[in-house]
C-alpha cells in the first residue's frame, strides 16, 4: 500500500507511474474521499469542543441551582453527542472506503525499470549456458513422461480435473529430490533459514502481500471461512512478522520455504494447456527477505543470484530479464524474471520471479523495524523470489537432458537425492 501522504505530495509522479504500468486508477476519487474524511473530522472536533464547553456550563448552572437551564442545556448536549456518534460512523465508513481504494492502487515501479506495455519490452540483462541442441528429434516432457511412466495427466484429470498431474516412480522421486536439493542449497550455501509454513492462510495475510482484495478471483477459498489456499509461500512467510517491530540488528532476515501452491489461473484459459507448464497445484521453493530500506536493492541482486545458482548447479541454460513497467506484478517495485530454456518450445520460460516490494507489503502488513530505542519505527522492505518452481524445473530437466536412446540424464547434483540413479529409464 502506498503512503497516502506521499500520494498527496507527489500526485503528478504517482499518476505518471500508474499510467506507465498500464493501470487505470482515478486518483480524483482518492482526493474526494480524503477531503470528506477531513471535513468530518473537522465537524467532529467542532462539536466535541462545543460539547466540552457545554458540559462545563451545565456544571456551573447546577452549582448555581439553575436546574431548569441545566436540564435544557443537557438535552442539547445529548443531541450533540448523537450527532458526533453519527459523524463517527460516517467517518468509519469513509475511512474503510478510503483504505479499500488505497489497497487497489499498485506499487510504484523503481526509476530503473524500463517503461513498456508487455513482455516484448522486457530487457535481457544476462544469459548462462547455450540453448540445448540435439542430433536427433527430441520429445517434449509430456511424451517423455508417458514413455517412462513418470507423469500421468489422464489419471490426474480423472482424480481431480484438468491442470493437475500425478507423478509416478522416478518422476515422483525427481520432484522430491528437487525440493530437498533446493532447500539444502539455500540453507547450506546461501544462508537462508528454513521454515515450513501452513498451506492455508487467512484474509489478513493475503491483504498483507497484495493478493487481496484485488486478486480474489485467482485464489481458492475454503467455503464458509476467511481462509485461502496459498498461491505461493510468499503469503505465509511474509506474514510471519505481521504487526511486529524488528530490531535493526536482526535485518536482513532470510527465509526459505517449500509449499504446495494453488492457483485458479483465472484469465489464463487456453494458455499453456499442454503438459504441466501451468497447473492449479504445483510445488515451489520460495525465498523471502526482510531488509533495511537502504540495502534492499543490493538484497534483490543477491536474491536473484541465489535463485540463478540453482539452475547453474542443475546445468540448465537460462537468462535473466528485468520486467518492464507494464509486465510487473501488482505489488512489485522491480522484478527480475529468471527464464529457463525449454527445447520443445524453442524459447526461454519463466521459472522464477525475484522482486523488491520496497515498503508496499510492509505498510499493508504493518511490519516495521526500529534503529534503536530512541527512534520511531520505520517500515522494512520485503523481497521474494522462487528458488525455484519445481514443476518447471522437472520440464527443463526432462527435455534438456534426454538422450537419443530415450533415457534422461539426471543432473549430477541430484544423483544422491535419487538413490544413486544416474538416469531415468
Amino acid at each position: 500500500m502506498l503512503d497516502p501522504r506521499f500520494i498527496e505530495r507527489h500526485i503528478d509522479k504517482v499518476k505518471q507511474k500508474i499510467q506507465e504500468r498500464g493501470a487505470e486508477i482515478d486518483l480524483g476519487k482518492l482526493e474526494i474521499m480524503d477531503r470528506n474524511r477531513r471535513d468530518i473530522i473537522k465537524k467532529v472536533e467542532t462539536l466535541e469542543h462545543e460539547r466540552n464547553k457545554g458540559s462545563k456550563e451545565v456544571g456551573e448552572l447546577k452549582r448555581n441551582k439553575e436546574e431548569e437551564k441545566a436540564s435544557e442545556l443537557s438535552g442539547k448536549l445529548k443531541s450533540i453527542s448523537n450527532d458526533i456518534k453519527e459523524l463517527n460512523r460516517e467517518r468509519s465508513k469513509v475511512e474503510e472506503e478510503l483504505r479499500d481504494f488505497l489497497l487497489r492502487i499498485p506499487n510504484l515501479q523503481h526509476d530503473s525499470v524500463p517503461v513498456g506495455s508487455g513482455e516484448e519490452q522486457n530487457l535481457e540483462i544476462s544469459r548462462w549456458g547455450e540453448p540445448t541442441e540435439f542430433g536427433f528429434e527430441p520429445l517434449d516432457h509430456v511424451e517423455l513422461g508417458k514413455r517412462h511412466d513418470i507423469l500421468d495427466l489422464e489419471r490426474a484429470t480423472k482424480i481431480t480435473g484438468a491442470r493437475f498431474v500425478l507423478y509416478k516412480g522416478q518422476g515422483a522421486r525427481l520432484e522430491r529430490a528437487l525440493i530437498n536439493f533446493m532447500l539444502d542449497t539455500h540453507t547450506g550455501k546461501h544462508g537462508y533459514t528454513e521454515v515450513f509454513p501452513p498451506f492455508i492462510a487467512n484474509s489478513s495475510s493475503f491483504v498483507g502481500t497484495g493478493n487481496l482484495p484485488k486478486f480474489e478471483d485467482d485464489l481458492f477459498r475454503l467455503e464458509g471461512t476467511n481462509y485461502y489456499l496459498v498461491p505461493t509461500a510468499e503469503v505465509p512467510v511474509t506474514n510471519i512478522y505481521r504487526d511486529e517491530i524488528l530490531s535493526q540488528e536482526k535485518l536482513p532476515v532470510k527465509f526459505v520455504a517449500y509449499t504446495a501452491c494453488f492457483r485458479k489461473e483465472a484469465g489464463s484459459y487456453g494458455k499453456d494447456v499442454h503438459g504441466i507448464m501451468r497447473q492449479h497445484q504445483f510445488n515451489k521453493v520460495e525465498l523471502v527477505k526482510f531488509s533495511m530500506p537502504d540495502t534492499s536493492y543490493d538484497e534483490l541482486e543477491l536474491l536473484t543470484r541465489d535463485a540463478s545458482k540453482i539452475l547453474e548447479l542443475l546445468g540448465l541454460p537460462y537468462r535473466v530479464v528485468v520486467l518492464c513497467s507494464g509486465d510487473m506484478g501488482f505489488s512489485s517495485a522491480k522484478t527480475y524474471d529468471i527464464e529457463v530454456w525449454i527445447p520443445s518450445e524453442g524459447k526461454y520460460r519463466e521459472i522464477s520471479s525475484c522482486s523488491n516490494f520496497e515498503s508496499f507489503q510492509a505498510r499493508r502488513a504493518n511490519i516495521r523495524f526500529r534503529k534503536n530505542e530512541n527512534t520511531k519505527p520505520e517500515h522494512v522492505h520485503t523481497l521474494n523470489g522462487s528458488g525455484v518452481a519445481i514443476g518447471r524445473a522437472v520440464i527443463a530437466i526432462l527435455e534438456n537432458f534426454q538422450l537419443e536412446d530415450g533415457r534422461i540424464k539426471i543432473p549430477e547434483v541430484l544423483v544422491p537425492y535419487m538413490g544413486g540413479d544416474e538416469y531415468i529409464g
